[in-house]
């Protein structure tokens, strides 16, 4: 401790602020004020700056009041932590505090309330800033011009974006990280390969962050051989130990198909972090190891990490695929614990495993608990009742949403077809056909087989024929369920006349089909046709299926 107090008080309380070390600035304030050297200017900046990096704004703000003539320095630093702890209206609000006071900005007062702008996007205010930056000449600084190609890509206006950075005399690899991560972050994984590749070219070496944000790339693309080509130059540079590299490789190699690649570079990190775990975990319901799934979430907790609302909506998913519902409500009150049961993407998962655990009156429960209800949230209620059977329920929600004016959508046709074809209530068929044709679901493929599937098992047999015959083109699904229809009701002859022009299309039968051409025939007292349709069991191997 002797060594440090012999250390100058600005260059400690520089360190203090790089390791975010409260505490000892605290201690050194009471110092400085004991001794009346908190008057130095340099002295309260860097305490400024040390209290904005830990996000103490309240100490920075009574820092900075009491300073009799608060200068350019406090206010960045202010305006900077502000801005890197996420609060962009607060950086913004500081920065028009200073403007006011006739304070111009500098090289790094530019970039933090460009980042405010990106985080709050605040398209009309950036391109101000963007003006003063062109007006006082600091457009050729390349930490202001790069936070100015992430600003106008973080607001959607990717063109520009590419403008500033064409713009740009000597771009460092800052610059086009900047450039890759926005590509990547609007899902223009395409192009910032491309991108790559030219920064490649132009003798730019690339970083961690270069190849961790090609790596995102490579995963949106589904394009796993060049992602491995990344994964070797991560281990030819030295960054496959990296965090946000390590990271990137996980998700790349579980959503690329490889689970097994995914759990072995998962393996070799060090310290696991809680994007580590959620990607490892998201990978393996992904690829439906639900068990492997639980088990990982028992070792990050075991590990001291607490999940967090990503965690816990894949944990959700593993338990209502597993239909674990025990764990389920201890992850439910985990969530209550944490407070984060008012995110919408957390309830639907809940919503989700208390209906796939046959537990709707807990599914509803979390929906009518929700703040404000969508599409998605209703789609998963509603397809909830649906698949348990609990079909007057589905279609009760179904007309009140309609009334509230929540909308629908394809996913939500579905389900109230198949809870109207569990009811045998043709009127609702008619109803949702007539309001499938008004909202343009019509032609919609997965419409068209369910209202099918819903008029036959309705015996409604002239209108399912109907909508088979509107049907552009047909498939396997569209032919089981008329053949179905037509062989429950007695009507084997058109279900065979409909398994030859199933034939004819070159559709190959599934064994629904063949289950209910069999009945057909039994039904006709077709012998032979019989024959024929036994002889394609053996052919397309259905022999050992139940329902053939």
């Amino acid at each position: 401790m002797t060594n440090l107090w012999r250390l100058s008080y600005t260059k400690l309380l520089s360190q203090l602020s790089q390791t975010k070390s409260l505490n000892p600035g605290l201690q050194i304030q009471a110092h400085l004020t004991k001794t009346g050297l908190l008057n130095d200017s340099k002295h309260r900046n860097h305490l400024i700056n040390l209290y904005s990096k830990c996000g103490v704004f309240d100490y920075a703000w009574k820092l900075l009041a009491e300073s009799p003539e608060p200068d350019l320095v406090s206010w960045s630093s202010l305006i900077s932590g502000y801005a890197k702890n996420g609060f962009g209206k607060d950086a913004i609000w500081a920065f028009f505090k200073m403007h006011s006071l006739g304070l111009k900005c500098n090289e790094f007062t530019f970039p933090s309330v460009l980042k405010a702008c990106s985080i709050e996007k605040e398209l009309f205010l950036g391109k101000q800033i963007h003006g003063i930056v062109v007006v006082t000449g600091f457009e050729s600084d390349v930490f202001v011009a790069n936070t100015l190609v992430v600003m106008y890509a973080k607001c959607g206006e990717l063109l520009d974006s590419r403008m500033l950075f064409e713009e740009i005399p000597e771009r460092n690899v800052v610059s086009w990280n900047a450039l890759f991560s926005c590509y990547t972050q609007n899902d223009f994984f395409s192009e910032a390969m491309c991108m790559f590749g030219d920064m490649i070219v132009s003798g730019v070496r690339p970083d961690e962050y270069s190849l961790s944000n090609i790596l995102n790339a490579c995963t949106g693309l589904g394009d796993i051989v060049q992602g491995k080509k990344i994964h070797g130059c991560l281990v030819k540079l030295g960054y496959d130990s990296d965090p946000f590299s390590s990271n990137a490789l996980v998700d790349m190699y579980a959503k690329g198909g490889n689970l097994k690649h995914a759990i072995t570079v998962f393996n070799e990190i060090v310290v696991p972090d809680i994007v580590s775990w959620n990607a490892i975990i998201a990978g393996c319901v992904l690829h439906e190891c639900h068990h492997q799934a639980i088990d990982m979430l028992n070792q990050m907790r075991r590990s001291g990490i607490w999940p967090n609302m990503f965690t816990l909506s894949s944990a959700l998913k593993a338990c209502a695929a597993l239909e674990l519902p025990g764990l389920g409500q201890g992850l439910h009150s985990l969530l209550i614990k944490k407070d984060i049961m008012l995110d919408p993407f957390v309830s639907v998962g809940l919503i989700d495993m208390y209906c796939k655990c046959d537990l709707t009156k807990y599914a509803r429960l979390i929906y009518d608990l929700m703040p404000g209800k969508d599409l998605i949230a209703l789609n998963a209620m509603i397809s909830g009742y649906s698949q348990n059977e609990a079909d007057n329920a589905c279609l009760d929600l179904f007309v009140q949403t309609f009334t509230q004016g929540i909308g629908f959508d394809q996913t939500t046709l579905l389900a109230v077809l198949n809870s109207a074809a569990g009811l045998q209530a043709p009127n609702v068929c008619k109803q949702v056909h007539a309001l499938s044709v008004k909202s343009g679901f019509q032609c919609d493929t997965f419409v068209i087989n369910s209202l099918v599937d819903s008029y036959g098992k309705c015996s409604q047999l002239d209108d399912a024929a109907t909508i088979f015959d509107e049907c552009p083109t047909p498939d396997l699904p569209s032919f089981t369920s008329l053949i179905t229809a037509y062989a429950l009701l007695g009507r084997g002859e058109e279900a065979m006349k409909l398994y030859l022009k199933l034939q004819g299309m070159g559709l190959k039968p599934d064994s629904f089909v063949c289950s209910s051409l069999l009945n057909a025939c039994a039904n006709l007292s077709a012998y032979e046709q019989g024959k024929q349709i036994h002889a394609h069991v053996l052919k397309f191997g259905f022999m050992s299926d139940v329902f053939a």
